[in-house]
């Protein structure tokens, strides 16, 4: 399957939640009615009410897989990247952290994400979060300019992985941290479901396997790799288009790293 025909799916199916022309989940589910409740999407997934309270209402479009922020210790100052920022959820919960010092970048390929992000920091006058348009396989960043990548069921999307993990540790300063949620492939995923681009863009059917995620953290330079599912990942996973039959091959994983 040609990666920018991926690409291409990804981009539109995204653009469409942005625009709010289908109330959304990442993962594909008949979210097109607009029932779904999005807070209690984003508190299954580890947000706490008070995290939900302090942030823009628009940031939470029901995306994500877990809560990439949950173990990590952020600091006054530090400045956090995250890839595939849609519009912007992660990336103002992270400013909460660093303060008015710090500085959030985050990174997206889909026009009306980055443009619903930006109005969205606006909206709060935050001066120090910034959206950028670009893609997390070459990512619009200096060398050794970010202390946190984050990431949040995006890093599955991508049909090049392991570029996207050397793009990380590119723009990470030494001793910084790669904290991801994403969905992993605790199996082989069955072929009837892994050439369906919906699914692709479901963020069901490209995960990569557990061994195959840790190889390329390792290959790209990264220790201290540590890779677990979220206690409640069936749970997550079973309330996506495939329902239980997903969990017997995937899994919400948290997915750790360091540079040396």
């Amino acid at each position: 399957m040609a990666k920018e025909d991926i690409k291409a799916r990804i981009r539109r199916d995204y653009g469409r939640i942005a625009r709010k022309e289908r109330t959304g989940c990442c993962c594909n589910c008949d979210c097109s009615t607009g029932s779904i409740d999005l807070l209690t999407v984003a508190e299954k997934l580890g947000y706490s009410a008070e995290e939900l309270g302090n942030i823009p209402k628009a940031a939470n479009l029901g995306l994500g897989c877990g809560n990439p922020l949950a173990l990590l210790s952020l600091k006054e100052g530090q400045t956090v990247l995250d890839l595939g920022s849609g519009a912007g959820f992660d990336c103002f919960l992270a400013r909460e952290k660093v303060g008015e010092t710090g500085l959030v970048i985050g990174v997206d390929m889909t026009p009306e994400m980055v443009e619903l992000a930006r109005r969205n920091a606006e909206s709060r006058g935050y001066h120090n979060v910034q959206f950028l348009l670009g893609e997390i396989e070459d990512l619009p960043l200096a060398d050794e300019s970010v202390d946190v990548v984050i990431s949040n069921c995006v890093v599955n999307l991508s049909p090049d992985k392991a570029s996207v993990f050397r793009e990380a540790y590119r723009v990470l300063k030494p001793s910084g941290k790669l904290c991801v949620a994403d969905v992993v492939a605790t199996a082989e995923i069955p072929p009837e479901i892994k050439g369906r681009l919906d699914l692709i863009s479901g963020c069901l059917a490209g995960a990569a396997r557990v061994e195959e995620i840790e190889a390329m953290l390792l290959d790209v330079g990264f220790v201290d790799v540590r890779m677990a599912a979220i206690g409640n990942s069936d749970e997550v996973i079973s309330g996506w288009t495939l329902g239980e039959q997903a969990t017997s091959f995937l899994a919400s994983y948290i997915i750790e790293a360091s540079k040396p």
